[in-house]
């Protein structure tokens, strides 16, 4: 992917806040912020699966979680509604504080409103940007955090999880899923999901 001076700035003053991130995971037995992680992986799992990526999707790519463990899921209810009002509230907060990145590193206003709409998803499965970013974001889940997922649930809420990340893919989303590497166990409970 072809990237500016200036796209450069802004992903690192990303990458910067995201480095704050109180909570750490253990890679190669170094302490690692967990959303810095999170961020880097995005960027590498897109530039393998949309080389040609615009800055726009690029930035909404890396900043995904930006700041995530500001807004916490204990401060909602703990219910399916107190669940997705604080998705929203994460991706109006993710949105912002991105444009907020942006604009200092000068990019535009329209660029801007750009990324804010790919963070919040907006028109997804009719917006190509926005879809791409979904599957991103999915096949991340799938490689790095579905087994922490599955070691604190039932296997039918694996595959529950698995079928509903599966309705947000694309068909090239689909492909990439299928590409990727399981354990037996894992790859049994996402066949089971796919062919019920």
């Amino acid at each position: 992917m072809a990237t500016s001076t200036k796209l450069e700035s802004v992903l690192t003053a990303i990458d910067q806040k995201n480095a704050q991130d109180p909570n750490t995971v253990e890679i190669d037995n170094c302490s690692v912020a967990k959303e810095l992680l999170y961020g880097q992986r995005m960027s590498q799992r897109l530039q393998s699966f949309a080389s040609e990526a615009s800055e726009h999707l690029q930035i909404a790519c890396r900043a995904q979680h930006i700041q995530r463990w500001a807004i916490a899921r204990k401060d909602y209810p703990m219910d399916r509604a107190g669940y997705k009002r604080w998705r929203s509230d994460l991706a109006k907060f993710h949105a912002e504080l991105t444009a907020e990145i942006m604009a200092e590193h000068d990019y535009t206003d329209a660029d801007c409103e750009r990324v804010k709409h790919l963070l919040q998803k907006k028109q997804l499965k009719r917006d190509a940007e926005t879809q791409t970013l979904e599957d991103v974001a999915c096949l991340v889940f799938l490689e790095f955090h579905l087994d922490d997922f599955a070691s604190g649930h039932s296997d039918e809420k694996v595959i529950d999880i698995v079928r509903k990340t599966w309705a947000k893919m694309s068909s090239d989303g689909h492909a990439a899923a299928l590409q990727l590497s399981f354990s037996d166990a894992m790859g049994a409970l996402i066949q089971k999901a796919l062919n019920p």
